[in-house]
């Protein structure tokens, strides 16, 4: 009902109004698009794939309301502003065309300068009046889109509530379906022991990450394919936008080889290709992370994750959840953000690793959805 008001709003607003308001309308029918695929998801074959789109299309129209609704802001705060400054010099001009009106008819009569002067006299009146009249229609048209406006942000308010709502719930049922699955192909299984060792006598990333490869047993079936000839052109696994490059200092200092990717709170986590988890849990002072194998001798990492989804051995198809960014919760929602922390608030550090060396993650990656 509430997208629907939405883009009932939209049809009657003022063009301009509804040119600010384009982003909203389209993103109020996505969110209606992922809310369906959330009613249908029960009923796929492929429960864990099915809810995996459903996060992935609330996320893309939840960003693309946030950008409507904050267009239309900035819009009807331009538009208050002109209403504000006109005010003064709409009301001098009504009140001297009041003062040139009161007094017309008698100078018509006797003005000072004679009946050529009067005609003049006239004349000037008659022009004020078209243009004060269209100053009125112009600060009508204004006035009207400014009310199209607050009525589209209330309403865009609502549907993005409903959106975070949804959003909310398909992640919940992705990890109990992730929880539920019992159907993923095995490469190998983890020596929990030696990996523990590893962990606990780690003092680097590096030397994790050298050492994952002795620590597996009962490894079997080919690997996976190379993806070599896809460098350049894979999904981030995260909707983001880059905030450290690879050697930038972050704010603590350090330089690091990986980068540092700006997410929204909760923001779902995926594999860009097909790829085989040699680690999912806790490392170092890099929080959760998760640490692909896409093809022999290479390795993704994905470091800071509030939740991590699988284990270590299983075989995961491109763009599988791999786990979900933190971040507050709860229903103190605002438009550019999901939380109180505001916009993309959280930050997913990724890596890659070719053998033992690391490589700029951005030579791999494509970086144009944010």
């Amino acid at each position: 009902m509430r997208r629907l008001a939405l883009i009932l709003c939209l049809v009657a607003a003022p063009l301009a109004a509804q040119d600010a308001g384009d982003k909203a309308r389209a993103a109020a029918e996505a969110l209606e698009a992922a809310s369906v695929l959330l009613d249908t998801a029960d009923e796929a074959q492929d429960r864990v794939a099915a809810l995996t789109d459903t996060v992935r299309a609330y996320e893309d129209g939840l960003t693309a309301m946030r950008e409507g609704l904050r267009a239309a802001t900035i819009r009807e705060t331009e538009l208050s502003r002109k209403l504000s400054a006109q005010e003064a010099e709409v009301a001098r001009l009504l009140g001297a065309l009041m003062a040139v009106g009161d007094r017309a008819a008698p100078r018509t009569l006797v003005h000072p300068g004679g009946p050529l002067d009067a005609a003049r006299s006239g004349m000037l009146v008659a022009a004020l009046t078209p243009g004060l009249a269209a100053q009125a229609a112009e600060l009508r048209a204004d006035l009207e889109e400014v009310t199209a406006l607050r009525a589209l942000q209330q309403n865009a308010a609502n549907t993005l509530q409903e959106g975070l709502s949804g959003v909310q719930a398909a992640r919940t049922a992705l990890s109990q379906a992730i929880a539920d699955r019992t159907d993923l192909p095995r490469r190998f299984t983890e020596d929990r022991i030696r990996a523990e060792l590893l962990i606990t006598s780690t003092e680097t990333l590096q030397g994790f990450a050298s050492g994952l490869a002795k620590i597996t047993e009962d490894e079997t079936g080919p690997p996976l394919p190379p993806i070599t000839d896809r460098k350049g052109s894979l999904p981030l696994p995260v909707r983001g936008v880059v905030l450290h490059g690879a050697g930038d200092r972050d704010a603590a200092g350090v330089a690091r080889p990986g980068v540092v990717i700006a997410t929204r709170p909760g923001a779902l986590v995926t594999t860009p290709s097909a790829a085989t988890i040699r680690y999912a849990g806790p490392l170092l002072d890099y929080g959760l992370v998760v640490i692909l194998e896409p093809q022999a001798d290479l390795m993704f990492v994905l470091a800071g994750l509030d939740t991590v989804f699988g284990e270590a051995g299983q075989v995961l198809a491109a763009g599988a959840p791999v786990g979900l960014m933190g971040g507050p919760a709860g229903n103190n929602m605002s438009p550019s953000g999901e939380g109180a922390g505001g916009d993309r608030s959280e930050t997913l550090y990724i890596e890659v690793r070719e053998g033992d060396v690391p490589e700029d993650p951005l030579r791999w990656f494509t970086t144009d959805k944010g």
